[in-house]
Order: structure tokens, then sequence, then C-alpha cells
């Protein structure tokens, strides 16, 4: 019965509800490593009036930022809201950045979405910004100054449970395996994160960290350091790390005929990666669901522009994924689907 009435409802309103999200909000805002709590959040049905914003990514080099967007398309589209996409072109590219969001918002914007490629480098920024439009934080964590709310996971925490899968499997006292490491790009705001909560999640057991190589998430620059690792270390009993160097890492292995004998370990999940796992290519990634938190940032955008933000920080829920738990449920708000493409401008279309 209920269901009919939300059809009925959505036929009389022209609204599109969605179905409630489960997320984790911490204790207190813009604590990734305090407690939490996991609830649902059903979101807004539809905007109050067609706004636009302007969406910032550190790049589109990988599917992982295809994915987040995918989100944003669906969810802006579903609100009855529009946006303009800038992206940096990678992780160096911090003035490049910096001015793409200066002009953006220069251009008229009712709020900013930015995924950073600097923890702190935009501080001044946004803290101007922030005095005209609310500026949300996307999935990269950066300073509180000037940001309205965070939509994220922490990604110590994805550190940390990418190194655990490893540390389970070889605990203190059993044989020592060597580890080549690929945290990303030195100085991006995520990589120290995720490095610190790897590094805790190996330290008291029999892992060693033998290389470690950090460079922008470029495919051609991560082959180059896998198959630099891979020359300095032969005997590498794993490779981890960001997903592009998990991606690199399947082809580089297997032309050097060490395809089992290496494994392979992910610290987020990619299309490449996912279908890694699925052919038992790559051991593990866990999940942070990038879809969900494009959808997230702009729901949260849109209520903090209309004054109804819930929370200040939350994000989804963190899911490892293997080979036996690997499905539907768990890429719905992963992957983007295969035929999408990035979309860099959508004009808002609210329904009366």
């Amino acid at each position: 019965m209920r269901t009919f009435l939300t059809i009925v409802l959505c036929l009389v309103t022209g609204a599109v509800y969605a179905e409630p999200w489960r997320i984790h909000v911490p204790d207190t805002p813009f604590d990734y490593d305090g407690p939490g709590r996991v609830q649902q959040y059903t979101p807004l049905t539809h905007a109050a009036k067609p706004w636009t914003m302007c969406v910032a990514y550190p790049h589109l080099k990988d599917s992982y930022w295809l994915s987040v967007n995918h989100g944003m398309v669906e969810e802006a589209r579903r609100l009855g809201v529009g946006f303009r996409l800038i992206e940096a072109g990678g992780y160096p590219n911090l003035e490049r950045q910096r001015q793409q969001v200066r002009d953006c918002v220069d251009d008229g914007a009712d709020a900013l979405i930015v995924g950073t490629v600097s923890f702190d480098g935009l501080t001044e920024t946004l803290k101007e910004i922030s005095q005209q439009i609310p500026v949300i934080a996307a999935v990269n964590d950066i300073a509180d100054e000037g940001i309205t709310a965070k939509v994220g996971v922490s990604w110590t925490e994805m550190g940390f449970v990418a190194g655990r899968s490893i540390a389970e499997r070889h605990p203190y006292g059993t044989p020592t395996v060597r580890v080549a490491w690929f945290p990303g790009p030195e100085g991006a705001g995520w990589v120290r994160f995720v490095e610190d909560g790897f590094r805790r999640a190996v330290q008291d057991s029999a892992v060693e960290i033998a290389v470690t190589k950090y460079g922008d998430t470029g495919r051609e620059i991560q082959v180059l350091l896998v198959e630099e690792a891979l020359d300095e270390v032969p005997d590498l009993d794993y490779i981890v790390g960001a997903a592009p160097a998990a991606e690199a890492a399947v082809s580089v292995l297997r032309s050097r005929a060490q395809e089992g004998r290496t494994k392979i370990v992910s610290d987020y999940m990619t299309h490449a990666v996912h279908r890694g796992i699925l052919r038992d290519k790559i051991l593990f990634a866990p999940t942070d669901f990038p879809v969900l938190q494009g959808r997230m940032a702009i729901e949260f955008a849109t209520r903090a522009i209309e004054g109804s933000l819930i929370h200040r920080q939350a994000g989804p829920v963190i899911v490892p994924i293997t080979m036996e738990n690997i499905g539907l449920e768990q890429t719905r708000e992963t992957l983007a689907p295969a035929s999408f493409i990035p979309v860099f401008s959508l004009q808002p279309e609210l329904s009366e």
C-alpha cells in the first residue's frame, strides 16, 4: 500500500522519490577518525528552485571520478538542479584548480562542490567563496575553513581496510611477505590519510613494505612506477595501492609472467578493479560507493542553499569486496554504467 501511494503521489506532484541511503555520520562534524553512527537518510524529494552549482574535480583520468560524475548527474536530474563541471587535469595542478574555481563561481553559481587536489592549498580561496555561497567538499578531505559540509569517507579507514586484508592473511610470526606500496600522489589531500591507515594496519604483522612509490594517478605513470618497483624488488609478494596502480599491475605482471605469484590489492574500487576481482586477478578492494558520494554531494549542496542541511558531514559505509561477495548490490552505487560518458554541463529542469 505504501509503495502504491508513493507512486500516485509522484504522478500527481511530479516528484521523484529516492530510496533512503545508508550513511555513516561522525558524532563530531569534520572528524573522520572519531566515533560515528550508521543510519538511514532520506534525501530531498526535489529542489525548491532550479539551482546551478559549480563542481570541481581533481581529474577525470580514471573511472572513479567518472562514477562520482554519474551519481551527480542522476541526483541533479532527480532534484531538478544543474551544474557546470571543471576538472584540474591532475593532482599537481593546484593553481589551475584554484583559478578554475574562481572563474566558475564568478560566472554565477548557487553553491560550489569541490573535489580538491590539495588538503589546504585552496583554503584562502574557499574562505572567500564561502562568504557568498555554500561550499561542499566531495570525496577528498580538505582543511575545514570555508567548508559548509563534507561528503566522503575516512581515507584512513580505506587504507586500514586494505592493509588489514593482507595482515590477516600474514599475521606476526608467519613468514615475511614483501609489499610494494603505491599510495598515490605525494601531497594530495587523501594520500596522507590512506597511507597512515595502511601502515597502521600492517605494523604488527608479517608484512614488510619493501618499496614505496608515489605518483599521479594517471595510468601511464602508474605503469612506470609498478615496473620500477618490480625491477628494484623482483620477489614481491604483493602490489598494493591506489586503483590505477592495481590496474597497471595486472598488465605488467602478465607481461612479466608473474601472474599468481605476486598478488594485487587496491585501496578503492574502479571498473577495472571490479573486473580484476571477478577474473581473480585482483585479490581485494574496499568500496566507498563513489556514485552514492556524487548523489550525496548534490543533495547536500541543494540543502545547504535552501537552509535545510541536516548533517555537516556524512558518507557511505565502507564495504570490503572480494570474489566471494562481489555483486549487483555493491556495484550499483559504486560504478557508473559502461555506456556513461562525462557530463560537464547539466541544465536544471525543475518539475512543475
